[in-house]
């Protein structure tokens, strides 16, 4: 894991979608909602403010009556039975008409518009997976850049040891780290497509941590852009929910089992 944190080149690295273009109208966004109503339209008012998204496709995985300012740029999908995390945006990127996909979780507030430095960096690091640094709502740095979870570190963790996140802050430069969390993912829409998407095996959790050792095993890199953050209002129904934690257990297992986090 910690190999993969290596200094990241200097220079727009060739061949890369965004060292090719001037970034208007380039990002297609995917959010899925199960009935958070006003946190979505919250979200894709400030999404239409920012001039490099294209598309916004929300996905509907509950009935819900929320409606849309913007509507040419909204294309909202109606699930008629729930799907997955990795289904629901596998589902939306067939949709997608950019040349980046940007994966955002519904509980995410934009600070200013993140995508010009987003996009300069992956640009520059050839990032397959760009992220923001996350902050929860009182400004303190939230845990989404970790390293890859191994049976060591899970029983280290267990036992009130680390926890394998990266300690970063607004003030460092641009990282490669080992995976980012998926309420925040800017893909090259090339590189989502070589990658398959998301494991739809994983019904919930995880999903992120799979596609992230799959970039890393494919040669792309996954970085975190210090600079500029996102805020987010955390729910973390794993802790309070048995079917979550049944989830949350039965795709950390997956995961292991899978191989793909061992270096």
């Amino acid at each position: 894991g910690d190999a993969i944190a290596d200094q990241l080149s200097v220079g727009v690295t060739r061949g890369h979608p965004a060292a090719e273009t001037d970034g208007i109208g380039v990002i297609a966004v995917s959010i899925v909602s199960h009935g958070h109503g006003a946190m979505v339209t919250r979200l894709v008012g400030q999404l239409l403010a920012c001039p490099e998204v294209a598309q916004i496709i929300v996905t509907r995985n509950v009935p819900e009556p929320t409606r849309f300012v913007g509507e040419g740029k909204v294309d909202v999908v109606e699930n008629l039975l729930p799907k997955g995390f990795g289904a629901n945006h596998n589902a939306a990127f067939r949709r997608c008409r950019a040349p980046f996909y940007c994966v955002l979780n519904p509980d995410i507030e934009l600070q200013g518009n993140p995508f010009p430095d987003l996009l300069a960096q992956a640009g520059r690091t050839g990032g397959a997976v760009t992220a923001p640094l996350i902050v929860a709502p009182d400004g303190t740095v939230e845990d989404s850049a970790r390293r890859f979870p191994t049976l060591l570190t899970l029983a280290r963790k267990a036992l009130g040891g680390p926890d394998g996140r990266y300690f970063i802050d607004s003030g460092q430069q641009t990282q490669a780290v080992d995976w980012v969390a998926g309420m925040f993912m800017l893909f090259a829409s090339s590189d989502y497509a070589k990658l398959g998407g998301f494991d739809e095996r994983y019904f919930l959790y995880y999903e992120d941590v799979d596609l992230c050792a799959r970039a890393w095993r494919a040669g792309m890199r996954v970085v975190v852009v210090p600079a500029v953050s996102a805020v987010h209002d955390a729910r973390r129904d794993s802790h309070r929910s048995f079917r979550h934690m049944r989830w949350h257990l039965a795709s950390m297992l997956r995961f292991l089992a899978s191989g793909l986090g061992s270096r």
